[in-house]
């Protein structure tokens, strides 16, 4: 079973900031824009290096705080004379990994952060005479305002157990100007929900007390505050496109089934990278998947290893743990080496917020059908397979056992099969990295002689075969989606490692200085590779800014994406049953379009047995 440890060490393998970074911008408060909101009115920030303006901490929820931790969040109930500031970033909600670090962790952490261009750079970038409403009207119109601007909202990835919106990765500040430099401004928004056992408990006792998926509801109301106020930072409620990467596109994937599939009207797009609706966990693999024994047990060692522990397996039990001192709790969920078997928090069927297997509401149609543009890259399984070593059959198939795959069942039987111990069929690619160990023999005898075997299923089971379902799903339905596949090893990633894993995020993000990161994507490289990083960025930041302005990640008169037949939309029945992926890369002539058949014999069956092998 995969454990919290893993999800930890997870950080080393992918780039994970250890560090997180405060924005570096220079600050001016000579002109603190403000807008005033139903609750009252708020003054944020000008940035004048990016010529944009910020409004930073802004609650979207009551604090899920004393009687009213776990429980579903509550809207504000205050209003307010004067102006309050939002100048400062909101601490991160309690987490238990390396994003972490550095930064100061609250209960109290139900906040947003807006981001606009200030009127000087939107008047220069779209030559018209626009200005930002501060409207405070409790109605609006449902028709798109051409006067206002295309919002993203920007979920932050983390496993649903680390991270928050004050991480310099996640900088707005660059892709903003790249929208403004191709007349697409867009107003961005960055918002923050309850992690590991806050935000997603487990057990009868969470289910019955209606404490479940906690975090996916904070990012809900989150939308509904959009939708009610975004108007008054220069937002369209109406032009609304979700956005996230790891469990964050997870999340996003949750909001595109939540409630049986029902559109609520909170997005009209969606993108997720390395992760989607078809992703049940990230990055932990729980055996049974949502048939899991382990969200009781997990609930009870955490009731039982507190002094909630005389109402184990009562429904007194919830209301106890509700009222224990934070450190209390805390100890508790920090401890993973004394106490043995607390797994993951994960999301739960409840029947209402997530209510029936991802995989059979793919298969019904029973999804929000907006269009989508999702992806995965080339390495994702190395940043899953680096905490094993298995160098025989017997050794991977005990990590199927692991995993939840009986060793006497059927599955046990194929997946070696279709997997095979071939490394051409492995990753990172033997012809792009043909001699992956040579340099380094420890590596070698670390991570075993089928590492490239192990690495391409968990990339698979984790992230490719549901993003390949998902693009099935959304063109059986005959919904827009576009597939990438991201094929950059970034600076300061080892061959072993590859396009791995978040590889992609400082790309889309145009992040070319490495903001927050330890170690530049784009540093150590020679001019001519850095030219070529560097442009990859510029495009791929256009192409997500399209995106979330037009709803096409090709572009329009003022920028098109410069792709031999441009970016097509996925679309299996004129492909022999495969679409089309566009492949990211630096390589030879630059990205170009494939047919999306890699391992896809293996992806289909994977897919096509989510529930029954996998329990998603």
């Amino acid at each position: 079973m995969f454990s919290l440890l893993h999800g930890f060490l997870l950080a080393s393998y992918t780039g994970l900031s250890t560090c997180s970074l405060h924005l570096k911008a220079k600050y001016s408060n000579t002109s603190s824009p403000t807008v005033t909101i139903k609750n009252g009115s708020y003054t944020g920030v000008y940035n004048e290096q990016y010529d944009q303006e910020y409004f930073l901490g802004i609650p979207y929820a009551q604090p899920p705080i004393n009687d009213l931790r776990f429980r579903v969040p509550r809207s504000l109930n205050e209003t307010w004379n004067g102006t309050k500031a939002t100048t400062a970033w909101p601490p991160f909600c309690v987490g238990y990994g390396g994003d972490d670090d550095g930064h100061d962790l609250s209960e109290d952490c139900l906040y947003l952060n807006v981001f606009r261009p200030s009127l000087s750079s939107l008047s220069l970038s779209t030559n018209n005479s626009a200005t930002y409403s501060n409207s405070t009207s409790k109605t609006k119109s449902k028709s798109s305002n051409s006067t206002l601007l295309p919002v993203a909202i920007w979920i932050h990835g983390g496993g649903l157990f680390m991270g928050g919106t004050n991480d310099g990765r996640y900088n707005m500040s660059f892709i903003l100007t790249s929208g403004t430099k191709i007349s697409k401004p867009f107003v961005a928004v960055s918002i923050q929900y309850r992690l590991s056992a806050f935000g997603f408990l487990g057990g009868k006792e969470a289910l019955e007390g209606g404490a479940t998926n906690l975090g996916y509801r904070d990012q809900r109301l989150a939308m509904h505050w959009v939708q009610e106020n975004i108007e008054a930072f220069g937002g369209d409620p109406t032009q609304v496109t979700i956005w996230g990467e790891s469990s964050g596109a997870q999340s996003v994937g949750a909001h595109l089934l939540a409630y049986g599939g029902r559109d609520d009207g909170l997005f009209r797009a969606a993108i997720a990278e390395s992760g989607g609706p078809a992703v049940s966990y990230f990055p932990v693999l729980l055996p049974g998947g949502y048939n899991s024994t382990a969200y009781q047990s997990t609930y009870d060692i955490v009731v039982s290893n507190t002094s909630c522990a005389p109402y184990l397996s009562t429904p007194q039990s919830l209301s106890c743990i509700r009222t224990l001192p934070f450190a209390e709790l805390n100890n508790v969920l920090n401890d993973t080496t004394s106490i043995s078997g607390l797994s993951p928090f994960v999301p739960i069927i409840d029947e209402d917020f997530i209510t029936t297997f991802p995989s059979l509401q793919l298969e019904t149609g029973s999804f929000v059908k907006v269009p989508l543009l999702i992806g995965s890259n080339s390495d994702e399984g190395t940043a899953f397979g680096c905490s094993y070593n298995v160098s025989t059959d017997d050794q991977f198939l005990d990590i199927l056992t692991s995993t939840g795959i009986p060793p006497d069942s059927i599955a046990a039987q194929i997946i070696p099969y279709l997997y095979p111990n071939i490394e051409a069929l492995g990753i990172p690619s033997p012809i792009a990295y043909p001699n992956l160990f040579s340099y380094d023999t420890n590596l070698s005898l670390a991570l075993g002689s089928q590492f490239r075997r192990l690495t391409s299923y968990f990339g698979d089971i984790v992230v490719n075969a549901p993003r390949r379902a998902t693009n099935h799903a959304w063109s059986a339905n005959n919904v827009s989606s576009w597939s990438y596949r991201f094929d950059v090893r970034p600076n300061g990633k080892t061959p072993v490692i590859g396009a791995t894993h978040f590889a992609e995020v400082a790309f889309a993000f145009d992040n070319i200085r490495g903001e927050g990161y330890d170690v530049n994507p784009f540093g150590n490289l020679s001019s001519s590779d850095e030219s070529k990083f560097v442009e990859l960025a510029d495009t791929m930041s256009r192409s997500w800014v399209s995106f979330i302005v037009d709803g096409d990640p090709n572009g329009s008169d003022e920028w098109q994406l410069a792709v031999d037949g441009g970016w097509p939309v996925y679309n299996v029945s004129v492909g022999g049953g495969e679409g089309w992926n566009l492949v990211w890369t630096v390589n030879g002539t630059g990205s170009y379009v494939e047919w999306d058949t890699y391992r896809a014999e293996a992806m289909g069956w994977v897919g096509g047995n989510f529930r029954g092998v996998y329990g998603l």
